[in-house]
């Protein structure tokens, strides 16, 4: 481990550290790649003393949250943990991958295979080898966000003694479901979310058929020169997920035309604001991991696209546009100039039968870390029913289910949010 002095902004002390590990925990002595956490404190000097809080990312793909001030959930966790933002392998100031990097690993298949060291079963491996060294001999606790939720489980299952309790804000993941059923679940709620937006703003309707109509019968580009078609339009239903963002939709869709002497032309603001949205290029494990997360034993095979093309064709007709969600389609590796040359090793992963298990549910059984988590009623990433099922089959894990939150209430809700899970974890609460 090496760390950087302490250094400060308003309200918080951070030091940087970063771990030298392995790339495959079972080859330790092979290749080495690099994993960054920031520590951050409150600047109480009693906070060095102050147990750890490992914060795991959403996603996949994302960094940790970069601390700017104490506030929400933040604030509530420094009153008694010092919080390691922890940069999950490739991701962050960790060894990245990205289209930069992952095209010096060599052909397609060394692509695929570098990859597969980069799902939730070696982020935990990671979290504890970077224990032996920040709290040797003693448990930390966890707080998982979305994906988070995912690692946290397979913590449990893969190392429970490196835990004292965790926390889980709209992440439990049903631990036996497929991509399959991952998706055959979210389609409707995906559907109900389109419908309320259309409710909402029926003028878009309209607006949308014009450009989805506009940009199949002219050569529309980003200024990075990929063209623009109706299908990464309907990417934008990715933000249904969140708190308010329905309306950001509606308002970048009222400046998707403008006028140039005597036509209309897709004005640049839409083109910018659209290309922000889009995260798939600059997230790359967002989207080439994103079904392998659920696999088990066996292929996903392009799970979205399968459930889409038999049971949801109608998203295919633009004279009747719907937005997608959190899906990732193999077009999309045709479509995103940062995605082009990972486009084979996404298809060798897709067909990829051997991934090794991600919860061991006989370890989960007799669970005796104390897990208290927030589950959304109305999310539609993370399906409730199955985030049901496993807290129902897993010991000491409870839930707080809640309609107030979207997939998004750490963000929008965290200090309250977090003191409650807290509450319930240690029996200050039933539910």
């Amino acid at each position: 481990m090496t760390s950087s002095e302490s250094y400060r902004i308003p309200g918080l002390e951070l030091i940087d550290h970063s771990f030298d590990l392995p790339l495959d925990h079972s080859r330790p002595e092979g290749r080495r790649i690099e994993i960054f956490v920031r520590e951050v404190r409150d600047l109480d000097p009693a906070s060095k003393d102050k147990p750890f809080l490992v914060f795991l990312q959403g996603g996949p793909g994302f960094r940790a949250p970069i601390p700017i001030q104490k506030a929400g959930w933040l604030k509530r966790a420094l009153t008694e943990f010092r919080v390691l933002m922890y940069d999950t392998r490739g991701n962050g100031l960790s060894t990245p991958v990205d289209y930069q990097t992952l095209a010096m690993e060599g052909d397609a298949q060394a692509q695929a295979d570098y990859l597969k060291h980069f799902r939730q079963d070696n982020i935990v491996r990671d979290a504890e080898l970077i224990r032996a060294e920040m709290s040797p001999g003693v448990p930390w606790s966890t707080i998982g966000q979305s994906y988070g939720g995912w690692c946290t489980t397979t913590y449990l299952s893969l190392h429970p003694e490196g835990l004292k309790e965790c926390f889980v804000f709209g992440g439990i993941p049903g631990i036996d479901r497929t991509a399959r059923d991952i998706y055959e679940g979210t389609f409707p709620f995906v559907e109900e979310r389109n419908r309320q937006y259309f409710e909402k703003f029926p003028m878009d309707k309209a607006r949308l058929t014009k450009l989805a109509k506009h940009l199949q019968e002219n050569d529309v580009r980003f200024s990075n020169g990929d063209r623009i078609t109706p299908e990464l339009v309907q990417l934008l239903g990715l933000k249904f997920g969140f708190a308010h963002t329905s309306e950001e939709i509606h308002f970048l869709l009222e400046e998707a035309f403008v006028k140039v002497g005597d036509q209309e032309i897709v004005s640049h603001m839409f083109k910018t604001g659209l290309q922000a949205a889009l995260r798939f290029g600059a997230n790359p494990i967002f989207a080439i991991l994103h079904e392998a997360i659920y696999a088990q034993g066996a292929a996903t095979g392009w799970a979205c696209q399968a459930v889409q093309k038999e049971k949801y064709a109608h998203f295919e007709n633009f004279d009747d546009f719907l937005f997608y969600g959190e899906m990732v389609f193999p077009w999309m590796f045709d479509e995103i100039s940062e995605l082009k040359g990972m486009k084979e090793a996404a298809e060798i992963l897709a067909a990829y039968e051997d991934w090794p298990a991600l919860y061991n549910k006989e370890v989960l059984s007799k669970n005796t870390v104390p897990v208290a988590c927030a589950v959304y009623a109305n999310d539609m990433f993370v399906n409730a029913k199955f985030s049901r099922e496993t807290i129902e089959a897993v010991p000491n894990m409870k839930a707080f289910y809640t309609s107030e939150y979207e997939h998004c209430g750490l963000r929008v809700g965290g200090e309250h949010l977090f003191s409650r899970l807290i509450d319930l974890a240690r029996g200050e609460v039933e539910r």
